[in-house]
């Protein structure tokens, strides 16, 4: 079965790059994930992305302390470079892979490299970054047994949160904010948190330029009401989305949006309520299509996005 790298290696690339030369950015807004389009923090993916109609790239700052490739000039000019050939632009830049494992909540180097997204994100023109919070970095609070606890006698979930996680996060956003405005930058924050528990710190770190980077697919899975979410937070408190199915679910077709599932993302609710708070920022493709299918399952993936979005 033929690898993305086989794909790659397959064509002729003296006639692939002429295809692209000087492409003009497409006009819409949909873009994907580094870790799904390839190797993290690697510029010469982005003439992949073009081949699969997608209009940008969500670039990670990096994978762990000694692999930050971000922080150097040079790899920026590459990006930007290939971005203008390829016609590709750069919505986002993550800090996932780092934080994911040396949380903010916890560890006082992390807000290093939330810094350092922040200049890569000027450096590439993207208008904001994603702050992660999973793995170690869950800010839901686990009893004895390791087990979240959900609070919730309703259909939809609403868990403990872990109270001197979230003091630590305010106490850092607070002082990384003004980072954050002096480079033009906004801190989009990606929890496992409800749209409630993530007013609650937006009101408390008091700064515009702190939001909440948004997942239908993992508010899915967490048990959350999505659209009464997107509602909730509103065009003003979201920053960027993430596009994916839910988390775990027993699909082969997950990969495929508007797939047959069961228990999966409602898409049609969520983008009414996306057309309702009037959104119009990037949507972010967490997927990678079927093995051996990237290119023509991500072109169909862009389509259902624009067509159920209005992109």
């Amino acid at each position: 079965m033929l690898s993305r790298r086989g794909f790659l290696a397959s064509a002729s690339v003296g006639l692939v790059g002429a295809q692209f030369a000087g492409a003009q950015a497409r006009d819409y807004r949909i873009g994907m994930t580094d870790w799904n389009l390839g190797p993290v923090c690697d510029p010469t993916q982005l003439e992949l992305a073009a081949q699969a109609g997608l209009a940008g790239v969500q670039v990670s700052v990096g994978s762990r302390p000694d692999f930050v490739p971000l922080r150097e000039q040079a790899v920026r000019r590459q990006y930007l470079e290939a971005g203008k050939r390829f016609g590709i632009r750069f919505p986002s830049v993550a800090a996932g892979g780092i934080l994911n494992r040396i949380p903010l909540k916890s560890e006082p180097q992390s807000a290093v490299y939330v810094i350092d997204a922040l200049e890569a994100a000027a450096a590439l023109g993207a208008t904001n970054i994603l702050v992660a919070f999973f793995s170690a970095g869950d800010l839901r609070l686990r009893d004895a047994q390791g087990e979240f606890l959900n609070r919730s006698d309703g259909p939809f979930a609403s868990y403990e949160w872990d109270s001197a996680g979230v003091e630590r996060v305010i106490a850092a956003l607070k002082q990384i904010a003004p980072r954050a405005r002096d480079l033009n930058v906004l801190l989009g924050l990606e929890n496992t948190l409800t749209a409630e528990q993530n007013l609650e710190i937006l009101e408390r770190v008091d700064s515009p330029w702190v939001k909440v980077y948004y997942d239908v697919g993992n508010s899915t899975s967490y048990g959350y009401d999505v659209p009464t979410e997107i509602r909730r937070l509103g065009k003003d408190r979201i920053c960027e989305i993430h596009i994916k199915e839910t988390l775990g679910i027993d699909d082969p077709r997950k990969e495929i949006l508007g797939g047959p599932q069961k228990g999966g993302v409602d898409f049609d609710a969520a983008a009414e309520a996306v057309r309702e708070i009037g959104y119009e920022k990037w949507f972010v493709l967490e997927l990678s299509g079927m093995e051996g299918r990237f290119v023509e399952d991500t072109q169909a993936n862009v389509e259902f996005v624009r067509e159920r979005f209005g992109v």
